[in-house]
């Protein structure tokens, strides 16, 4: 799986963005999908996760009903809609997918043997 972000940008705090991932090949709809970020100088933090066939889906507290995550398996891309923007989500924003059917699809560790993406910058400004 090639995996594809697009979407980051600047941003003033408050404000609104949404970002996607396209993914290749034809088995989208096996693989858990989730976000990660990583800020200048920070370790990379789990962000949201949804499950294969989308009904579930998992937020870390700092971006939990701000942020909301979805997916179109048949358009092969995962989204991160993300509201209320504070420069504290300033980093660069990675989708990552896992062939997972199992309903610990939020666990962050779970896709460190998954696949990646190039990642997209989000900087927020005050």
């Amino acid at each position: 799986v090639q995996l594809q972000a697009s979407g980051g940008g600047l941003v003033q705090a408050g404000g609104s963005l949404r970002l996607s991932c396209a993914a290749s090949g034809r088995t989208f709809s096996s693989y858990a999908m989730g976000w990660f970020r990583q800020a200048p100088g920070k370790e990379r933090e789990f962000v949201a996760a949804i499950s294969r066939d989308g009904t579930s889906t998992f937020y870390a507290d700092s971006v939990k009903d701000r942020f909301t995550i979805s997916r179109d398996n048949a358009k092969n891309t995962v989204y991160l809609q993300m509201n209320s923007l504070k420069p504290e989500d300033t980093a660069v924003y990675y989708c990552a997918a896992r062939y997972y059917s199992g309903s610990n699809y939020y666990t962050p560790t779970l896709y460190d043997s998954g696949y990646w993406g190039q990642g997209t910058q989000v900087t927020v400004s005050s």
